[in-house]
């Protein structure tokens, strides 16, 4: 299990500058699937992410673990996609790209490199926690626990003012669970992590968010057998989205809505295409 004090401190989102964009894409790369969101239609991509890139490359799908694996597969479905969404000419276009919030220099790295490939005008990561806190969570400002159970990640996250106070990763997720069984692991690693943030919490952040209800976002938080079980563990009520598993790429696209309208564009409203 991996801590944010196994690195460094995260502060704001990596930006560039992006005057005079006037359209734009969010990404959310996944180890199962990556999705996409454009002002106007919403989720406009939801596909696995081998695709047809990594059958022959050996790994199978260019992203494990939360790290690019195979950056060339990656690049090709990548162009895929933003060949679709914002056609040949990427002049003044920003991307949001999500990533893991305890993502390695490498990932981060190679992913920043991709999307450059990709020739936006304007690049913004952000990590998954306040992708999802931007859209599902309450605007108080407090502190809240963000959950993120994904394929292969499973990610808890202490924001407080909406910075990332703490955090914790494990290489355990929902590829890793029997059919047959009911899901423990996973549940156990969530409310493991939680204790241990709880146990180094000098501020009372974690109560405080506990109270609040922890925001569950990914596909475990699609399952009934799993949110119902860390709701029981951890003695709250859970947070949910109405798709959880789109909840960290409907965040990425409010941020670019915001920077659209900063840069002086009305984006259209989103729809609810899935």
């Amino acid at each position: 299990m991996r801590s944010l004090h196994d690195g460094p401190r995260l502060g704001r989102s990596v930006r560039r500058e992006y005057r005079g964009v006037t359209r734009g894409l969010a990404l959310d790369l996944g180890s199962s699937r990556t999705r996409a969101w454009m002002p106007g239609h919403g989720v406009i991509a939801d596909t696995d992410a081998c695709g047809d890139f990594g059958a022959g490359a050996g790994y199978g799908r260019p992203v494990r673990r939360g790290r690019i694996v195979d950056p060339v597969s990656c690049g090709r479905m990548l162009g895929r996609i933003a060949d679709s969404a914002l056609g040949a000419d990427r002049t003044d276009t920003v991307i949001v790209l999500s990533h893991p919030v305890l993502a390695g220099p490498e990932h981060r790295a190679a992913a920043m490199e991709l999307i450059a490939a990709l020739r936006p005008t304007s690049i913004i990561a952000l990590d998954s926690a306040r992708a999802a806190a931007a859209y599902a969570g309450p605007q108080d400002g407090g502190p809240l626990l963000v959950v993120d159970i994904g394929a292969e990640l499973t990610e808890a996250t202490l924001l407080v003012d909406g910075l990332v106070r703490d955090a914790r990763q494990a290489e355990t997720g929902l590829s890793d669970l029997d059919p047959s069984e009911p899901p423990t692991d996973v549940v156990r690693t969530v409310v493991d992590m939680v204790d241990e943030m709880w146990k180094q919490d000098r501020h009372g952040a974690v109560l405080g968010a506990l109270r609040k209800g922890p925001l569950l976002a990914g596909g475990g938080a699609a399952r009934p057998d799993i949110t119902d079980r860390v709701a029981v563990r951890l003695g709250v009520p859970v947070r949910l989205a109405d798709d959880p598993a789109t909840t960290v790429v409907r965040g990425a696209g409010l941020i670019l809505s915001s920077v659209l309208r900063r840069a002086g564009v009305t984006p259209a409203l989103p729809g609810r295409t899935r």
